[in-house]
């Protein structure tokens, strides 16, 4: 990682979720170091897609959260999916996968009992390969809600997110104002 190769040289992040969590900085009033950036992720998010899936599936009683623990801040957004989901009566399942391998098994699994959901989350192993988890939710008839726009352009039923085009321009500000100098 860079940060251990340098503490002088400015680094800005994007598309991270948990800066804190992930040890970038320590505190996002007060980064400290050298590495800023724009967070990818709140942690209300996760509160949002969940109330988006029991708006769809009002019976709604289980959402399994997807993604690979070694590739996304997983932790951050169970821990956070969690809180959530006790206000709209909600189990969130954790469903760790760690290949392509993993998904038919755990949503197989997962959709053997009534009125559950997958709630997906940024992962870099669910941009890879989401044609699979699309035809996975579609065949075992699981609502699901994903963090990008375009996998419902590929066929997912629905997304919330960030404007990820805008997450790197507003990177790319941080940048220049490093170059001009500003503090």
């Amino acid at each position: 990682m860079l940060q251990r190769e340098t503490q002088t040289i400015p680094i800005v992040f994007v598309n991270v979720s948990d800066p804190i969590g992930s040890g970038f900085v320590s505190s996002l009033a007060r980064p400290g170091g050298n590495l800023t950036g724009v967070i990818a992720y709140e942690p209300g998010i996760t509160g949002k897609w969940l109330a988006m899936l029991k708006e769809i599936a009002p019976r709604l009683t289980r959402a399994a959260l997807v993604a690979n623990p070694k590739t996304t801040a997983y932790d951050y957004f169970l821990r956070n999916a969690k809180a959530a989901a006790a206000s709209l009566d909600i189990e969130v399942v954790s469903s760790p996968i760690n290949g392509i391998a993993d998904f038919e098994p755990i949503i197989e699994s997962f959709a053997r009992l009534a009125d559950g959901a997958l709630l997906t989350v940024p992962d870099a192993t669910l941009v890879a390969h989401r044609d699979v988890i699309i035809a996975l939710a579609a065949r075992y008839r699981l609502p699901a809600v994903y963090p990008w726009r375009y996998v419902v352009a590929e066929g997912g039923l629905m997304s919330y997110g960030v404007d990820v085009v805008d997450a790197f321009q507003q990177a790319a500000s941080y940048v220049s104002r490093i170059l001009r100098g500003d503090g």
